[in-house]
């Protein structure tokens, strides 16, 4: 049985964010990338992380908590974001786990892209 995507689209993970991970396929929106990255938190891939981030805001290297369990995204709002916008944002709030307790995080993201890909930039203010 196929394993449902942690991003909660309703798809299998091989048919959604995981071809992304895998890059068989980059997103065509920005809303689709902010799917992918969740996900890549909740499978703990921090190397397609480091892929989706912008040059601007990339650091070296990134090291995820692996006692952080990512389980549910609600995107919230979207503003452009879409197959021929240069600039997108979109409002999330994900949900996780850890030994302290459930907890979430709210982020109303901005995302570009270049090059016919699509990076996440920072959060807004």
């Amino acid at each position: 049985m196929p394993t449902r995507c942690p991003c909660l689209s309703g798809l299998p993970y091989d048919e959604c964010c995981g071809r992304l991970h895998r890059e068989d396929s980059h997103a065509a929106t920005a809303e689709q990338l902010m799917r992918s990255r969740f996900s890549a938190f909740a499978v703990g891939d921090a190397e397609y992380l480091l892929a989706t981030l912008h040059r601007s805001t990339r650091p070296p290297a990134l090291e995820l908590d692996p006692e952080l369990r990512w389980y549910r995204l609600d995107i919230l709002g979207l503003s452009a974001g879409g197959p021929l916008d240069r600039e997108g944002r979109v409002e999330f709030e994900a949900f996780y786990r850890s030994p302290a307790g459930a907890g979430s995080q709210r982020e109303n993201s901005s995302f570009l892209r270049e090059d016919g890909r699509w990076y996440y930039v920072s959060a807004l203010d």
